[in-house]
C-alpha cells in the first residue's frame, strides 16, 4: 500500500464514502417513498373524498330547501324554476357521485356509497311525487309528504354521508401515523448511518494524511535548501507513487536551476547591453512624442476656438427662431382680427340691406297715403263748402307724404351708396385677409427655415465639439504614449539595474569555484561597459505630471 498512488488511495476513501452515501441515500428513499405514499393516499384520495362527501351534504340540504320553497310557494312560474334548478342540482350531485366512485378504497366504504346511491335514487322517485303534488294545488299532502317519507330519507342520507365522512377521517388520521412512523424510522436509520459514516471518514482520512504527510516534509526539507542557494544535495527516490515522482521532479529541478545558474550568467551581460540600446531609442522617441503632443495642444486650442464660434452662431440660429415663432402667432392673431373684421363688415352689410327694405316700405307708405289725400280732396271738392277744411288737411297730408316719399328716396340713395361702400370694404377685407393668410404661410415656411437652420448650427456645434473632444483625446493618448516611453526608458535603466543583481543573486547557488570566479569578473566587465542614462529633470518632471493625469483618468473611468 506504501505504493500506492494519491489518486488511488484518494479514490478508495472517496469510493468508501460514496458505498456509504449511497446506503444512507438508499436508506432515506425508502424512507420517503413510504412517506410520499402516505402523503399522496391522504392528498389524493381522503382529503378530496371529504371534499366531495361536503359538497355533496351541501347538495342534499340546498335540495330540501328547493323542496320547501317549491311547497309553500303558489306560483307556478316559480315553482318551474325550483324543478329547473332541482334538475341543475340534481346533474351536480351526479357528477359528484362519479367523482367519488373512483376514490371508494374499503369494504366499509364501498357499503355505504353503495347504500347513498340508493337513497338518492329513492329521493328522486319522492321528490317527483312531492313535485306532483306541489303543481296540482295538494298542498297540505305535499307538505305532509315532505314533513313525512322525504324528511326520513333526508335524515337516512345525511347519517350517510356522516358515515362516509367518518370513513374517510379515519382513514386519513391512520394515514397520518403511518407517515409518522415512517419519519422516526428514517431519523434512526439515518443517525446511525451518519455516525458510522463519520467513523470510516476519520479512519480512512488519518490513514491518507499519515502516508502523504511524511514523504512532504523530506520534500520541503529539500526544497528549502535549493532556496537557500544549495545545489549540491543529492535527492534520493524510495517510492514510485506521486510522491516518489514528486522528489524526482525536485532532482531533475536542481540538474535545471544548475544549468539556468550558468546560463544567467552567460547572458547578463548581453541583456544590459541591450537595455541600455532600448535606453537610448526610447530617449529619442520621447523627445519626437513630446514635440506630437505640442502640436495637438495647439491643435485643441484652435478647435476649442472654432467651437466656441459654432456655439455663438448656434444660439444666434435659436433667438432667430424663437423671434420667427413669435412673428408667426402675431401674423396668426392678425389674420384672426382680419377675419373678425371681415364678420363685422357682413354684419354691417347685412343690416344696411334690410334699412334699405324698410326705407323701401316707409316709401311705399308714403305713396299710398298720397293717393289717399288725393281721393280725400276729391271727396271735399264734392263735398262742396262743407268739405273745404277736410279739403285743407288732404292738402297737408299729401304735402307731408310727398315730403316723407322725398327723404325715403333721399335716405334709399345714402343706404344704397353705404351699401355699396360696405361692399367694397367687405371686398378688400376679403382681400386683406387672403394676404394676411399668404403672410402667416410665408412667415410659418421662414420659420420652418430658421428652426432648420438652428437644428443644423446645433449639430454643427456638437460636431465641432466632439472634434475638439477626439483631439483633446489624441493630445491626452500622446501625452500618455510619452509618459509610457519615458517609463519606458526608466525601464530600460532598470532592467540593466536587476541584470547586474541578478548575477549578484546567482552568486549564492554553490557552483564550481572557476565558474563563480569567471561569471563575477564577466559581470564586472559588462557593467563597467554600458553606462547608466537616466532622464533629464524635465523630462521626468513631465511623465510625473501625465502619470498623475493618467492615474486621475484611470480613477475618473472607473467611478463612471
Amino acid at each position: 500500500m506504501q505504493n500506492w498512488k494519491i489518486s488511488t488511495r484518494l479514490a478508495a476513501a472517496f469510493g468508501m464514502l460514496v458505498v456509504l452515501l449511497l446506503g444512507v441515500a438508499g436508506a432515506a428513499l425508502l424512507q420517503l417513498s413510504t412517506l410520499n405514499a402516505v402523503t399522496k393516499q391522504i392528498t389524493s384520495n381522503n382529503l378530496i373524498s371529504v371534499e366531495l362527501i361536503n359538497k355533496l351534504g351541501a347538495h342534499i340540504i340546498e335540495a330540501r330547501l328547493l323542496e320547501l320553497r317549491h311547497v309553500y310557494n303558489e306560483s307556478p312560474e316559480y315553482k318551474a324554476s325550483i324543478e329547473q334548478q332541482m334538475t341543475k342540482l340534481q346533474g351536480d350531485m351526479d357528477d359528484i357521485k362519479a367523482r367519488y366512485a373512483p376514490l371508494v378504497d374499503s369494504p366499509a366504504e364501498r357499503s355505504a356509497y353503495e347504500t347513498l346511491l340508493a337513497q338518492r335514487k329513492e329521493y328522486v322517485v319522492l321528490m317527483e311525487r312531492l313535485f306532483r303534488l306541489s303543481r296540482s294545488g295538494e298542498s297540505d299532502k305535499a307538505r305532509e309528504f315532505m314533513n313525512g317519507e322525504s324528511l326520513q330519507l333526508y335524515n337516512a342520507s345525511s347519517a350517510t354521508l356522516d358515515t362516509l365522512l367518518e370513513i374517510n377521517t379515519n382513514d386519513a388520521n391512520s394515514e397520518s401515523r403511518k407517515a409518522d412512523a415512517a419519519f422516526s424510522n428514517g431519523v434512526w436509520v439515518m443517525g446511525v448511518a451518519v455516525l458510522l459514516a463519520l467513523a470510516l471518514s476519520v479512519t480512512a482520512g488519518l490513514w491518507i494524511t499519515r502516508s502523504i504527510r511524511t514523504p512532504l516534509q523530506r520534500a520541503v526539507a529539500l526544497a528549502d535548501r535549493v532556496a537557500g542557494g544549495d545545489l549540491s544535495s543529492r535527492i534520493e527516490v524510495h517510492t514510485t507513487d506521486e510522491l516518489g515522482q514528486l522528489f524526482s521532479a525536485l532532482q531533475r529541478m536542481q540538474s535545471s536551476l544548475a544549468e539556468t545558474v550558468r546560463a544567467v550568467r552567460r547572458n547578463a551581460e548581453g541583456v544590459a547591453s541591450a537595455s541600455s540600446q532600448i535606453a537610448n531609442g526610447n530617449a529619442d522617441l520621447s523627445s519626437r512624442t513630446e514635440e506630437q503632443a505640442s502640436s495637438l495642444e495647439e491643435t485643441a486650442a484652435s478647435m476649442e476656438e472654432l467651437g466656441s464660434t459654432v456655439r455663438l452662431n448656434a444660439e444666434n440660429a435659436r433667438e432667430a427662431n424663437q423671434l420667427a415663432r413669435t412673428a408667426a402667432d402675431v401674423a396668426v392673431h392678425g389674420g384672426d382680427v382680419v377675419g373678425e373684421v371681415v364678420t363685422t363688415m357682413r354684419g354691417i352689410n347685412d343690416s344696411s340691406r334690410k334699412i334699405a327694405d324698410i326705407v323701401g316700405v316707409i316709401d311705399s307708405i308714403a305713396f299710398q297715403t298720397n293717393i289717399l289725400a288725393l281721393n280725400a280732396a276729391v271727396e271735399a271738392a264734392r263735398a262742396g263748402e262743407q268739405g273745404r277744411g277736410f279739403a285743407v288737411v288732404a292738402s297737408e297730408v299729401r304735402s307731408l307724404a310727398s315730403r316723407s316719399a322725398a327723404a325715403a328716396k333721399e335716405i334709399a340713395a345714402l343706404i344704397s351708396e353705404s351699401v355699396g361702400r360696405v361692399e367694397q370694404g367687405t371686398v378688400l377685407v376679403d382681400k386683406a385677409g387672403n394676404t394676411m393668410a399668404e403672410v402667416v404661410d410665408s412667415i410659418q415656411k421662414v420659420t420652418a427655415i430658421v428652426g432648420e437652420i438652428s437644428t443644423a448650427s446645433a449639430e454643427q456645434s456638437q460636431g465641432v465639439t466632439q472634434v475638439g473632444e477626439a483631439v483633446s483625446q489624441m493630445d491626452t493618448v500622446t501625452q500618455q504614449n510619452a509618459a509610457l516611453v519615458e517609463e519606458s526608458a526608466a525601464a530600460a535603466d532598470s532592467l540593466r539595474r536587476q541584470a547586474q543583481e541578478l548575477l549578484q543573486a546567482v552568486e549564492v547557488f554553490r557552483l564550481s569555484d572557476s565558474e563563480v570566479h569567471h561569471g563575477a569578473s564577466s559581470a564586472s566587465v559588462a557593467f563597467a561597459a554600458v553606462p547608466a542614462q537616466p532622464p533629464s529633470v524635465g523630462s521626468r518632471g513631465r511623465v510625473l505630471g501625465l502619470r498623475k493625469k493618467t492615474a486621475a483618468m484611470a480613477v475618473a473611468t472607473d467611478v463612471f
